[in-house]
Parts: C-alpha cells; sequence; structure tokens
C-alpha cells in the first residue's frame, strides 16, 4: 500500500523579539504567520472503519494543532526567557499573552518547537513528516523528518 501526505495550512499572528540579534529584529515585532502541516503514513484500509480510506481526518489535524500551537500563541508575544526583553514586558502586560521559552524565538527554532508539541498527539501509524513556517510573503522555513536523523 502506498504512503499518503496530508497537509494542512495554519494562519496566526504572533510578536516576538530576538534579544542579541545585530538587526532590527531584536525590537518586539509581528508576523502574520502561516504554517503548513504535513503528515506522512498509509490511509486505513478497513471497510467498516468510520475514516476508511483517510490518512488521518483533517478535522483531527487541525485539532492538535489548534491546541498545541495556535491557542497558545494566536496573538501572543513570544521571548527568550533568557533574555531581559521578558522583565521589561512582564511590567507592562497585565493578563496579556506571554509565551517565555527557552531558546531564540527565531522560524527555525519555532519549528523544532513545534514538532515537539505536535508528535505525541498524532495517531498511530501517522508521523509528521515536514512543517513549513511562513514569516513574511517571501521568507520561511522548513522541518523535515528525514533530516533530524
Amino acid at each position: 500500500m502506498s504512503k499518503i501526505r496530508l497537509t494542512k495550512e495554519f494562519r496566526f499572528e504572533m510578536a516576538h523579539a530576538l534579544y542579541g540579534y545585530d538587526g532590527p529584529c531584536k525590537n518586539i515585532h509581528g508576523h502574520s504567520y502561516c504554517l503548513h502541516v504535513t503528515v506522512i503514513g498509509k490511509p486505513i484500509q478497513d471497510p467498516g472503519a468510520t475514516k476508511n480510506g483517510m490518512l488521518m481526518d483533517f478535522t483531527d489535524l487541525k485539532a492538535i494543532v489548534q491546541q498545541q500551537i495556535i491557542e497558545p500563541l494566536d496573538h501572543a508575544l513570544m521571548l527568550n526567557g533568557g533574555s531581559p526583553h521578558k522583565d521589561l514586558v512582564n511590567a507592562s502586560l497585565d493578563q496579556q499573552r506571554l509565551v517565555l521559552v527557552d531558546f531564540q524565538p527565531t522560524c527555525e527554532n519555532m519549528l523544532i518547537y513545534f514538532a515537539q508539541l505536535i508528535t505525541p498527539h498524532l495517531p498511530h501509524g501517522v508521523t509528521l513528516h515536514n512543517m513549513l513556517l511562513r514569516e513574511t510573503p517571501t521568507s520561511y522555513a522548513e522541518w523535515f523528518a528525514a533530516d533530524q536523523y
């Protein structure tokens, strides 16, 4: 049986700052992110199964990414928890969405983080194949499972 790749696209708004960076992205700024999540596996071949012929339901993939990534990050500010940015922002943000991470919140590092969030929630027989995170209309980073070994 052939393997199939299934892709779902997600959009969210998020701000970040790159501590120690030598360009304008050292300042807090935002992006309209577009995330493509692709999983791979063999479609279910069981005439009695409600999802017969599907690798997984698009709705199920959407629910995983919504819960793990979109809901916590949409309209949030992501900062490196080890940077002084967090102290400035913590004092001025009252009940706002501040996400502190233990890495520099670059497009590249966010993809690594997203893979760690999504992978444990995928159904048996379905694996994360790749992700593409578009930060601007002309700039993006990609993550491929095959490159991780």
